[in-house]
């Protein structure tokens, strides 16, 4: 059987381009008589990475990146990994982009501790995965998780901080300011007004001092009569301790009872002075009594004859008897 010659060329043209597909998939690291296992990890930011570029376990190039896709929106980007060998990859471990500035950057696969591995179609964690990322990112590098945990906390406060020092807080900050400045200004004074008083020439406090300084001497020099009068003092006090001060109250005491009893038998009717002061009719009849001896001194001294005659021959005056008391010319006063 010939073959024709446009049979050879198409033939001969198949097998060039099987070659050159092999050669490009070759050179791009990708095993085309090997069966690949396809990974994937989820992104928001890759740093450009992109397809083919290599994926690393501690150095080592275990496979690389198949595809890149971020959607309609863009916020979430897949990565597909493409592992050519046939490694156990703890399901805590990381992937994280590395760039690089002199060449295209690679994706980083941090081996973690844990006991199941994942398998085709599982996703890696990365940064997407915030609590798993936290807990593999504690595992592999401490410092590091240490160092994030700081920056998040840090960015907190920084918010925080913007949100309470708004405009109003800023004002009310200048005028505490403000205040502060006249305080500062007030307590100037106030140290230069108490420096001045304390001045050693004419300060009020040295003066005080001095003189609690001269009170002092004057106790010193008086001390021996500070002491004798402390010692009558004492005496005194011990002359009043020995007086039997019990006694002295129940004799007043009896005194004033006494003297209440007295009282009351003088407001009583039953003793003569009693009877004396509260007997109407015996004030009565002293008052008529005074009232005729009153009469009869004054009939005595107008009629003198009556009652003593020296006379022999004379005779006694009668008559003209005086019946009330006469007005006494002595009580008047002379005009």
């Amino acid at each position: 059987m010939k073959i024709s010659n446009e049979t050879k060329i198409g033939m001969m043209a198949i097998v060039g381009i099987l070659l050159l597909i092999f050669g490009f998939n070759y050179l791009k690291g990708k095993k085309v008589f090997k069966k690949e296992r396809l990974i994937y990890a989820v992104y928001k930011d890759v740093l450009g990475l992109s397809k083919s570029n290599p994926v690393i376990i501690n150095g080592l190039q275990v496979g690389r990146v198949e595809n890149l896709d971020g959607g309609r929106d863009m916020k979430r980007i897949i990565v597909t990994i493409s592992l050519s060998k046939d490694i156990d990859i703890p399901s805590n471990s990381l992937g994280v982009v590395n760039p690089n500035l002199l060449g295209s950057p690679s994706l980083e696969i941090r081996l973690g501790n844990g006991t199941t591995y994942l398998k085709k179609g599982d996703t890696l964690l990365t940064t997407m995965s915030s609590g798993a990322f936290d807990e593999a990112l504690k595992l592999i590098n401490p410092v590091l998780y240490e160092v994030k945990t700081a920056v998040i906390s840090l960015d907190s406060a920084l918010h925080t901080i913007t949100g309470v020092f708004d405009a109003d807080t800023k004002k009310n900050i200048r005028g505490m300011f403000a205040n502060l400045n006249v305080t500062t200004a007030s307590l100037a004074i106030s140290s230069a007004s108490l420096q001045q008083l304390l001045n050693a020439q004419g300060g009020a406090v040295t003066g005080s001092l001095n003189n609690l300084d001269s009170i002092t001497t004057n106790l010193k020099s008086n001390n021996e009569k500070l002491n004798v009068i402390l010692e009558n003092t004492q005496k005194a006090s011990a002359k009043f301790a020995e007086l039997d001060l019990k006694k002295t109250l129940d004799t007043l005491h009896s005194a004033v009872e006494n003297f209440k009893e007295s009282t009351q038998k003088i407001n009583s009717k039953n003793g003569s002075l009693g009877l004396l002061i509260n007997d109407k009719q015996l004030y009565k009849n002293l008052e008529s009594t005074t009232n005729k001896i009153n009469i009869l001194l004054d009939d005595i001294r107008v009629h003198p004859k009556r009652y003593v005659n020296f006379s022999v021959f004379g005779k006694r005056d009668r008559g003209n008897y005086i019946s009330a008391p006469l007005i006494d010319d002595t009580l008047k006063v002379a005009k």
